[in-house]
């Protein structure tokens, strides 16, 4: 899978810590992977930058056997010196413009939004070289890994395929940005998710706490393409 893919074929995403508990990064990872996961991303504040940067080789190792691709939150230095084909920014880190100055093309920039007017930030950031390449709507459902971060509910899902929509319809040659749901998502509500309008989810825990990632990945596609 290359960086272009993100735009065709991505559907299913993961966001995992550094497995410090458990010990088992590399497995976890390839278990995931193997489960048809399309991207994961290491996002674990604990870590410092050596040791984060020690586990995005182990990240990118298994993502390339895999023909699969991977992620680094936040730190655009961190993505830079890793090489990390795909990068996501929050609304306060570093400016999409900062970030692809920093960044060699063609890294991939995901967004996440909150808000209808931050959706229809990041579609009319989306158009040319310089610009945003996907945006995450969430969190759907209140999670512990956003603590304080108030659920935006599935309105604000459905309220982004009509804004891509409209925006690909009154764009000459159309606008490709893909978006994917993101937040309390597992495999009981997937399908609330999928019938709101998203066809591409960011999960956690559906996937950390599985007891077999690979399972957990795979019935998470399943429900997918149910929807």
């Amino acid at each position: 899978m290359t960086q272009h893919d993100v735009h065709t074929t991505a559907r299913l995403y993961l966001c995992t810590d550094a497995r410090k508990t458990q010990g088992d990064f590399e497995d976890f990872v390839d278990a995931a992977f193997e489960g048809g996961v399309d991207i994961i991303q290491l996002r674990d504040k604990s870590l410092e930058a050596a040791e984060e940067l020690e586990l995005l080789e182990v990240l990118h190792k298994v993502a390339h056997r895999h023909g699969r691709l991977w992620a680094v939150n936040d730190r655009a230095d961190i993505a830079l010196l890793s090489g990390a084909p795909v990068f996501h920014i929050g609304q306060k880190d570093l400016p999409l413009r900062s970030a692809r100055h920093i960044l060699h093309d063609p890294t991939v920039i995901g967004l996440s939004t909150h808000t209808t007017e931050q959706i229809d930030a990041a579609i009319a950031a989306a158009p040319g070289r310089s610009g945003l390449d996907y945006f995450c709507v969430g969190p759907v459902w209140a999670t512990p890994t956003k603590p304080g971060r108030d659920a935006v509910g599935l309105e604000l899902v459905t309220y982004a395929k009509e804004a891509v929509r409209r925006a690909d319809e009154e764009t000459v040659g159309g606008v490709l940005l893909p978006w994917f749901a993101i937040g309390g998502i597992d495999l009981t509500n997937v399908g609330q998710v999928v019938a709101a309008g998203a066809d591409r989810i960011v999960v956690v825990r559906a996937i950390t706490e599985a007891a077999d990632p690979t399972a957990a990945a795979r019935e998470l596609l399943a429900a997918l393409d149910a929807g």
